[in-house]
């Protein structure tokens, strides 16, 4: 028998994550793009959130340390309503959608969310949130794909959804070849959520 050996660390970060639904309406709207730009490293819809905190490289320890309070943070939160709309790019090789709706209740929650991993005393990188879903990469020959792809969602606007659960995630980025995934360690209800 094999036993799968576990790295001593793991990639984590807090997201919200859009219904399969909202995913489903903004990928029928990317399929231009999908079919115009094959090569590009697009992310797997299943993978799709929008990040709340990136905490980085940590101990495995670091994730339980963090359960119960973001269990408790959830269940004093309401959930917000949020709605994914137009595109853009970083870079000229990160391809994303933007997040409309209740962005100041996203901002509170963000901080409150930082606050609480500071308390426990994670540091992580201070990076100012800009709410967004990446979508793609570009390969180092195709810049233009993300730029192009980028106009193409200009007009778009996704259908008003419910964010109604707060999630921990890790991922396996410079764990070996292949595109990045990305896996719920652990979810919590918001609340006021249904």
């Amino acid at each position: 028998m094999n036993a799968q050996i576990q790295a001593p660390t793991v990639r984590l970060f807090i997201a919200l994550a859009p219904p399969d639904d909202a995913k489903e309406e903004l990928a029928q709207a990317l399929r231009p793009a999908y079919d115009a730009h094959p090569r590009m490293r697009w992310n797997r819809i299943e993978d799709w959130h929008i990040t709340l905190a990136f905490l980085g490289e940590l101990p495995r320890s670091a994730g339980s340390l963090l359960r119960p309070p973001l269990a408790a943070l959830a269940a004093r939160r309401r959930p917000l309503h949020l709605a994914l709309r137009g595109g853009g790019h970083f870079d000229e090789r990160v391809l994303w959608t933007g997040v409309g709706g209740d962005l100041e209740g996203l901002r509170v929650l963000a901080g409150e969310v930082r606050a609480l991993v500071r308390e426990h005393g994670i540091t992580f990188p201070d990076r100012p949130l800009n709410p967004h879903l990446t979508l793609a990469r570009s390969r180092r020959d195709d810049a233009a794909g993300v730029v192009q792809a980028a106009a193409g969602l200009a007009a778009f606007t996704g259908r008003t959804w419910q964010a109604g659960r707060l999630h921990l995630v890790g991922s396996n980025v410079g764990r070996g070849p292949g595109p990045i995934h990305y896996r719920d360690i652990e979810s919590w209800p918001f609340g006021g959520a249904r």
